[in-house]
């Protein structure tokens, strides 16, 4: 509908094509450094901060020189990583997990000869046992230098990780960083960029409308994204092609939007 209405021939603001901020393209670059040397990386934020979209940049990279598998928050279990990881590197797993340990360790080495790099990402990663991580840590030790673990979490993780009884886990990080908000000529350099790619122009947003999406995201970038998609479908619903204050008030208005303070009770 949007796409129709604003004559686009790609969607706006797509996920997928979220372009990686500069603050981000720092960080993808630091990971890939580590990848060629023996990383453990913790990437910390509150949701919607941007570590999705690093994931996506990390899962495309050049196949023919990383394998980059991606554990989801379901599978969060030492069995089902190895599987993960055992078919990410065309390895048949085995029903027992010291076979799968071996199998992989054995895969790592014609991985490495073969000049490629290993990227797992986990996903949610303070979802996960650390217990768990320990046993892939120890896994990860045999593996010859030319991988990377990289675990998306939010900031919890890093408190459990403090404690002594994680020192083990801690000492081995190698990159840690935290994804903060991001400040208002951020927001409108990451909307402007996106009506860029789609080829609308600057003005599609008024000032007004602007200042107030910047505004009520607070710096969180998933927020950005939905309410300007929210506000080109009420700009459809208007039948205009230019968004202003009473498209991006009517988003705000819903719900979800508002702060529960504003709700009232039901």
């Amino acid at each position: 509908m949007i796409r129709s209405h604003f004559g686009l021939e790609a969607n706006p603001f797509d996920g997928e094509n979220i372009t990686l901020l500069p603050h981000q393209q720092t960080v993808f670059d630091t990971l890939q450094v580590h990848s060629r040397q023996g990383g453990l990386c913790v990437i910390m934020g509150e949701p919607g901060t941007g570590k999705s979209v690093i994931k996506s940049a990390l899962a495309g990279l050049d196949k023919k020189s990383f394998i980059t598998p991606t554990v989801s928050r379901t599978l969060h279990t030492y069995p089902g990583i190895l599987r993960i990881l055992c078919a990410a590197m065309d390895v048949e797993p085995g029903a027992r997990a010291e076979k799968n340990e071996k199998l992989l360790i054995e895969a790592a080495f014609k991985i490495n000869a073969k000049g490629r790099m290993l990227v797992p990402v986990i996903d949610d990663a303070h979802l996960m046992e650390l217990d768990c991580l320990r046993h892939l840590r120890l896994l990860f030790e045999d593996f010859p230098k030319n991988h990377n673990l990289v675990l998306l979490a939010q900031p919890p993780l890093m408190n459990n990780l403090r404690l002594s009884a994680h020192e083990d886990i801690r000492s081995r990080i190698t990159y840690s960083v935290n994804l903060g908000k991001l400040n208002p000529d951020d927001i409108r350099s990451f909307i402007f960029e996106q009506l860029d790619r789609i080829r609308l122009a600057h003005s599609t947003f008024g000032d007004d409308a602007l200042a107030l999406i910047v505004r009520s995201s607070e710096g969180i970038l998933r927020r950005v994204r939905n309410l300007c998609i929210s506000a080109m479908l009420e700009a459809v619903r208007d039948r205009t092609r230019t968004i202003g204050l009473e498209q991006v008030n009517r988003v705000l208005m819903q719900p979800h939007w508002r702060q529960e303070r504003d709700l009232g009770e039901f």
